[in-house]
């Protein structure tokens, strides 16, 4: 069974049930029409380190390719994937103003806070 996470843009002040709502509207096949720019560099940063047409040997993807939308991209991983694939996709999540969703149980974190140097 896959570890699913996904990331999310939508308008800045978001709240956990307006994320919900659009998984919920993604599940039905509803999605926006226009790639937002934030979701096309985060997936394109994601699968530049972890790529997933084709996944090679060692792929943290249960399922490829990703499930990649106008507002978001899903993400089915090994339960056992390297926990430095998680510090990614979170990393990349706030480089991206992403909120991140995690299926297993619901929970909705805003974008991490950008490391600067």
């Amino acid at each position: 069974m896959s570890f699913d996470l996904s990331v999310w843009a939508l308008p800045a002040g978001a709240t956990p049930d307006e994320v919900r709502a659009a998984v919920q509207r993604c599940r039905q096949g509803r999605h926006g029409e226009y790639p937002d720019p934030r979701v096309v560099a985060f997936y394109r940063a994601i699968t530049a380190s972890y790529p997933d047409c084709p996944a090679g040997p060692g792929t943290p993807w249960e399922v490829t390719p990703l499930h990649a939308a106008g507002d978001h991209v899903e993400m089915n991983l090994f339960p056992t994937c390297a926990d430095q694939v998680l510090l990614d996709i979170e990393r990349l999540a706030g480089e991206h103003d992403l909120m991140l969703f995690d299926a297993q149980d619901g929970s909705v974190y805003p974008p991490p806070a950008r490391v600067t140097s």
